[in-house]
């Protein structure tokens, strides 16, 4: 059973998540403060963590920011009341996977959830999948890891999956809203950013550390292709 911790420091709120989440099949985890959070992130491994950013003492920022300096590629779906541009962008930038803003339908919760946890498992026909290799990039669905000149990039459980939906389709330019649905199990909004910046985090980790090559190339106004373009 898909076990999802909740860090929710609103009874009633975390309560209502819990009882959709497990009227779903999840089996959730409720606790009210981001220490607690971070620590059975640290030492239970939820498939999924439903995190609110407006937590006492450690708040949801630092501890995504912990847990990803930390290595753990549990994909996190930020709930808040904070819904700017500027607030979902940045917690995508440090580690989140997806973002919903309060109030929120709890169907879509469990949507999310559902979508995160799939992010994190990987699909039977990946695990069968023999490793693609472009020029120094090696992706390697078996690990659900890509490897530069055999230094692996620390890609999270999406990040992966982003890129292998690229790798798959090489050369071809997909677009915003099919990654979207491809990798994030739903269309695109107004203003969505969220393929825009896992891309930036792509090319942090591949195309910057990447002797010869770059490996994410934009479409402008389209969306992206993977393609090695020597580096000048």
């Amino acid at each position: 059973m898909t076990r999802v911790l909740i860090v929710e420091d609103d009874d009633v709120v975390a309560r209502a998540m819990a009882q959709h989440l497990d009227a779903a099949g999840f089996d959730p985890l409720v606790v009210g403060r981001g220490e607690l959070g971070l620590a059975r992130l640290r030492y239970e491994r939820p498939d999924v963590c439903v995190l609110d950013l407006m937590l006492p003492e450690l708040d949801g920022w630092r501890l995504i920011e912990t847990a990803r300096a930390e290595g753990i590629g549990t994909p996190i779906v930020v709930v808040s009341a904070r819904g700017t541009e500027h607030d979902r962008v940045h917690a995508l930038e440090i580690g989140a996977d997806d973002y919903l803003v309060k109030p929120f339908s709890m169907k879509e919760l469990v949507a999310r959830v559902g979508a995160a946890a799939r992010r994190g498992v990987r699909p039977a026909e990946e695990r069968r999948g023999e490793a693609i290799e472009i020029e120094e990039l090696r992706i390697d669905p078996r690990e659900v890891q890509a490897y530069v000149e055999g230094r692996s990039a620390e890609l999270t459980p999406t990040e992966f999956r982003l890129l292998y939906t690229l790798a798959v389709d090489q050369g071809r330019v997909v677009t915003r809203d099919e990654l979207l649905q491809k990798v994030w199990g739903r269309r695109e909004t107004h203003r969505d950013r969220t393929v825009d910046v896992f891309v930036r985090r792509l090319r942090k980790k591949i195309d910057a550390e990447a002797p010869r090559h770059t490996f994410v190339q934009t479409r402008f106004g389209v969306g992206y292709k993977l393609e090695p373009v020597p580096k000048p």
